[in-house]
């Protein structure tokens, strides 16, 4: 006696004749693949697309700096002269540097009455600040004008990043140019190591930061105005780390799977639902009738 390997057979075949079709199982089926057809391509726009997750952590993400943060500066000065405009850099490790001029850039504005200072530079990873001065100039003027403008403040790499809107240049477009004259601005900016990973597992590192101002007259020890812009900054210790990720094509697969399955399912009872309901209220007016 011959094994036949039809009897593992869970799909049976209900032979034609033995099946009756409808106008309301056509109209369910129809209604069936539409939404199958909706949510597979509903799907499929998910698992194409890439999302982007966030996650907060303590360490330092770029080790590989050497213990610097890139920093690129652009400030008009429209009632400063460019002979007096000067960037000085201290911080917490000992770093006094008066007149920094190494990738920096000085351009007349307002016929030479004002100045545009462009400059790239580094500081540690210790609080320290950096500030736009008259400090640097051989001869200091009587009342310096600081008012300004600040067209951009930004650390580390840049990132054009399209779903990620972070504060990487927080300070780009603020206008102190109705400040008083001779006053001086602090910028107190909170700085955040901040990590992209794309979805080949490249890493860019950047810096966000936050920032609180204020505005004051100082005066020095002869009784001198000295107005100078300051950029106080301080590291925090958590790291943002922004990641790509696409879904895994397994569970695009399982989703896709349930979809069909499902809709078949439910599309069946329902049909069986209403056939019976129909069949049963056949009987009952054949019943009336007689």
């Amino acid at each position: 006696m011959t094994f036949d390997v039809r009897r593992f057979d869970i799909y049976r075949k209900v032979p034609k004749d033995l099946t009756q079709p409808t106008y309301t199982g056509a109209f369910i089926s129809i209604c069936c693949c539409v939404f199958m057809l909706f949510l597979f391509l509903s799907e499929l726009t998910g698992f194409i697309a890439t999302e982007t997750v966030n996650e907060l952590y303590v360490d330092d993400p770029d080790k590989d700096s050497g213990g610097k943060i890139d920093v690129s500066l652009n400030i008009s000065l429209p009632n400063l002269h460019c002979d007096l405009v000067g960037l000085d850099i201290q911080d917490e490790m000992g770093r006094h540097e008066v007149g920094h001029i190494e990738n920096s850039m000085k351009m007349p504005l307002n016929n030479g009455y004002g100045c545009r200072f462009e400059g790239e530079f580094s500081i540690n990873k210790v609080p320290g600040n950096f500030h736009v001065s008259t400090h640097s100039a051989t001869a200091q003027p009587q009342n310096p004008d600081m008012t300004h403008i600040i067209h951009k403040l930004a650390f580390g790499e840049k990132l054009q990043v399209q779903h990620v809107q972070g504060a990487f240049n927080a300070l780009g477009g603020a206008n102190r140019l109705q400040s008083n004259a001779l006053a001086s601005h602090d910028y107190i900016l909170k700085i955040v190591p901040t990590v992209y990973e794309d979805l080949g597992g490249k890493q860019r590192f950047s810096y966000q930061y936050t920032v609180a101002n204020k505005e004051y007259v100082a005066y020095s020890h002869t009784g001198r105005i000295i107005p100078a812009i300051w950029f106080r900054y301080d590291l925090s210790p958590i790291t943002v780390k922004y990641t790509e990720r696409r879904q895994p094509l397994y569970r695009f697969i399982t989703t896709i799977c349930a979809i069909i399955g499902g809709t078949f399912t439910v599309a069946g009872i329902i049909d069986s639902c209403i056939f019976t309901a129909s069949e049963a209220w056949k009987k009952i007016q054949i019943g009336k009738m007689s």
